[in-house]
């Protein structure tokens, strides 16, 4: 079976690793698929950061 150019991603809240001083321990953390020909580089959404209480730029990790 032939691999698809689709890929599952996990995007990852920047101001929740970047700042000790938040709402609640952890990191906001979503899951999303992109097209691996379309879209080489990496993403970054604004998503809602619920350790964080708002919405703020999520960057895909790995």
């Amino acid at each position: 079976m032939a691999k698809g150019v689709r890929l599952v991603i996990t995007l990852e809240c920047t101001e929740c690793r970047s700042n000790p001083d938040k709402r609640s321990n952890g990191v906001s953390r979503y899951t999303t698929e992109k097209n691996r020909r379309n879209t080489t580089a990496r993403l970054e959404l604004k998503k809602f950061c619920t350790h964080c209480n708002k919405h703020t730029v999520h960057k895909e990790i790995k």
